[in-house]
């Protein structure tokens, strides 16, 4: 008998002896393969120490909640124009293991002693620059109480441990890139009117590429959160240092604000489009509702069979986009001060009407109507191994929100107020008239149009995106959801198309790099401005790959993922 050949009969025994170990082990095999998936996860964020700290608690074990409030907290030290803990935003969670998705509204509210004409002289007349430069510009901030909230539910790891990173990156420094020297330097005169804010802020020379900016109260304070807990920013030292400089400066934030703020549980706003199931945030965010909506609309078009970005294409988004931002105007705003009719507004029925009257070439009245607002927003995305899924987007509002630092904390405080309409029926520096929906009222939070964005395929993520840009946020994601679902493009592909935004009023269409011949043919019908648009910051996930993208829109940027 040749070596390595065995005879029948001893194959025979061999088998009559091993096979029921053997049918063990591959029904044990096959048991573990239903839960032990490819060790998959990514992060795309603004700032590459950002992503590479999100990244690290992915790598160490810790889930996609316990990277965000990492990466939430790392932004606040190297992206001050927006990253923050003096101000608020919106997350959008997905658990895997028990497939269900949430919300959380950690936005700004108002102060108590907040009331509808506070930026309004005794004649009635707008104060130019109250609701955005002053001291009675910030909102109660949300960003601590909706990061600890989020670690204490959902996460892993101690939150210390996710807050020291960014205290180390506060008291050590980090090396600004010429981009963000020169934001800091265009920003001077804001950051001249607090002394704060200058000292900290602002140099003699002016800042250059290779600087290291250190910021040594702000790592103090998150020192003292990562110690106390919460309690600290809102009723401990940090607290009183905050409301006292307020008060001595005739401010209204009080420490009674701080102390009764609360986040918000939010049902997310979901919606099916073709094959996938879109979930955004739900009202005070616009964004959930107007994307859906659009995407209701846009669902009677075959757009495989139009030529993406082309003048057919753009005037359907148009079209879309002129009843959707209309009736965000009209009905959206705070659904604890205002009725908001959501499930008109998302339901097809309503969309299939409103497609009928774009065929007919026919478009809304014109309301008078306040949609802007601060386009210093930041957002980031992120999968861990287990399918977890985060979709986060905050802001100050506008860059480096008020420009105002109370004493000994380095926190930028918001000046979220200004989302508010200052005047209902009162034309604001645009020309856009306020709305009563979104008019001031105690403990009430503006409208915003931050949507943060997680669709579906088979009940599990397969888009997670979202983009700053103020009221741009919403005609990005969308037309990257349509550019990834309907056109099947990666993420680069989608990030390199030029983007187009109409808002209803003003009747402007803002566009970036277009084919010659398809503006001179827009022109005709829409007065045209040009301009950069929302940055979109994406995870993809694919059977084969996990795919993650920073836009190149603004730099600095960074996307990380890992697929075993």
């Amino acid at each position: 008998m040749v070596k390595g050949i065995l005879k029948i009969s001893q194959i025979s025994k061999i088998y009559t002896l091993k096979f029921p170990v053997i049918v063990f082990v591959l029904i044990l095999l096959s048991f573990f393969s239903l839960f032990v998936k490819a060790e998959s996860y990514a992060v795309a964020t603004r700032h590459h120490l950002a992503t590479d700290i999100g990244m690290k608690v992915l790598e160490e074990g810790g889930n996609a909640i316990d990277a965000a409030v990492a990466v939430a907290f790392a932004l606040a030290v190297v992206n001050p124009s927006a990253g923050n803990i003096g101000g608020g935003g919106f997350m959008l969670i997905h658990l895997a293991e028990k497939n269900e998705t949430i919300s959380i509204d950690y936005r700004e509210r108002a102060p108590i002693k907040s009331y509808e004409k506070m930026f309004q002289d005794s004649s009635g007349k707008v104060i130019k620059g109250l609701s955005l430069n002053s001291i009675l510009a910030s909102g109660v901030p949300g960003t601590v109480a909706g990061m600890f909230y989020v670690s204490e539910k959902f996460g892993t790891i101690d939150i210390k441990s996710l807050i020291n990173p960014s205290i180390n990156l506060a008291r050590k420094g980090f090396v600004l890139s010429d981009f963000q020297a020169k934001n800091l330097n265009k920003y001077k005169k804001k950051f001249e009117k607090n002394e704060e804010a200058k000292k900290i802020f602002t140099r003699a020379k002016g800042f250059s590429e290779g600087d290291i900016f250190i910021q040594i109260d702000l790592s103090k304070t998150l020192e003292k959160i990562a110690k106390n807990g919460k309690k600290e920013f809102y009723s401990g030292e940090t607290a009183k240092k905050i409301t006292n400089f307020f008060q001595i400066n005739g401010g209204i934030l009080t420490l009674e604000d701080l102390s009764q703020y609360k986040l918000r549980l939010l049902t997310p706003v979901c919606g099916s489009y073709r094959l996938y199931e879109i979930c955004s945030m739900a009202p005070p965010s616009s964004g959930g509702i107007a994307l859906i909506q659009m995407l209701n609309i846009l669902e009677n078009v075959d757009l495989n069979k139009i030529n993406n970005n082309s003048e057919e294409y753009f005037k359907l988004l148009i079209s879309s986009m002129d009843y959707a931002y209309k009736d965000r105007a009209n009905y959206l705003g705070d659904p604890d001060f205002f009725k908001v009719p959501q499930e008109l507004l998302t339901s097809k029925k309503y969309a299939d009407d409103i497609f009928k009257l774009i065929q007919e070439r026919k478009t809304p009245s014109k309301a008078n109507i306040n949609i802007i607002e601060g386009e210093e927003t930041t957002h980031f995305s992120i999968l861990d191994k287990w399918g977890n899924a985060v979709s986060n987007t905050y802001t100050l509002n506008t860059a480096y929100g008020s420009g105002i630092i109370p004493p000994g904390t380095g926190i930028l405080m918001n000046n979220e107020m200004d989302d508010f309409s200052s005047k209902p029926g009162h034309p604001n520096a645009y020309g856009l008239i306020g709305s009563e929906a979104n008019k001031i009222e105690p403990k009430k939070t503006p409208l915003s149009s931050m949507s943060p964005v997680i669709v579906f395929r088979d009940q599990r993520p397969y888009l997670i995106t979202g983009s700053p840009g103020g009221s741009t946020i919403i005609t990005s994601v969308l037309q990257e959801v349509l550019n990834i679902l309907d056109f099947q493009m990666s993420l680069e592909e989608s990030s390199g198309k030029g983007r187009i935004h109409y808002q209803h009023l003003p009747d402007i269409l803002f566009h970036e790099d277009l084919d010659d011949s398809l503006i001179e043919s827009l022109k005709k019908e829409k007065k045209l401005i040009k301009r950069k648009l929302g940055e979109i910051h994406s995870i993809l996930i694919k059977k084969d790959i996990v795919e993650a993208f920073s836009d190149k829109r603004r730099p600095d940027g960074k996307a990380s993922a890992v697929y075993e």
